[in-house]
């Protein structure tokens, strides 16, 4: 393998899609998802790739394809949970929906792959949110797991200094499903020239990969 290999989650669509696209063109890419037959139809699609198809959220599986990388320059967590409404009318378990997947299973991810990136002295780049900066009424669940994968960031970023980079990476609205749903529950119409392409966030991440190695992009907030 001579490309740099960079692991993306979520990126049979979306930004985690239009990421995958970006790091295409220079590295060989695992695409990150659940959904096997969307997986391989990514693999497919680009110059050097290849499947982890996993579930985030099951810790033994997800080491089992850990196991299997031999070698890791860039992690991006892509992959996420959104979650709307009041406080009042939340569920504990849709709180821990959203925990699960929005910060428990990328600080697993982390965990497992981390000698792999320490090796390559590599880049974890935690797509994030605006939401992971500041709320509004009805973002209580999902802007909660946001400030905490900010926390998370921040700290693995004191913890590894010198060794991996580690970036945060705050879209504003992006023209994704989660908008849609969004734009729904608002009784508003969805436009999605009203928000960011997911070519821009992924164009972010380029800037972030790119920088020399005695650089890092702590955090890039995009609106």
């Amino acid at each position: 393998m001579t490309r740099p290999v960079a692991l993306v989650t979520g990126a049979s669509r979306g930004i985690g899609l239009a990421i995958a696209r970006e790091l295409g063109s220079t590295h060989h890419v695992l695409v990150g998802g659940r959904d096997a037959t969307a997986v391989h139809e990514v693999v497919d699609a680009l110059p050097s790739a290849a499947p982890f198809v996993a579930d985030l959220t099951d810790e033994a599986a997800l080491t089992a394809c850990c196991a299997e990388i031999d070698r890791l320059d860039v992690l991006v967590h892509s992959a996420g949970q959104v979650a709307f409404g009041p406080l009042a009318e939340s569920s504990t378990a849709q709180w821990r929906a959203v925990l699960e997947l929005n910060v428990i299973a990328p600080t697993t991810l982390t965990r497992l792959l981390l000698p792999g990136l320490r090796a390559s002295r590599g880049l974890v780049i935690f797509v994030n949110s605006g939401a992971g900066l500041q709320t509004w009424a009805g973002f209580s669940a999902y802007s909660a797991s946001k400030y905490a994968l900010t926390a998370l960031a921040d700290a693995l970023r004191a913890e590894e200094r010198g060794t991996v980079r580690v970036t945060s990476l705050h879209p504003g609205r992006v023209a994704t499903d989660m908008q849609v749903e969004l734009s729904a529950l608002q009784g508003r119409p969805y436009r999605a020239a009203d928000y960011l392409d997911p070519a821009e966030v992924a164009r972010a991440v380029r800037l972030a990969v790119e920088l020399a190695p005695g650089a890092s992009a702590e955090s890039i907030r995009l609106s």
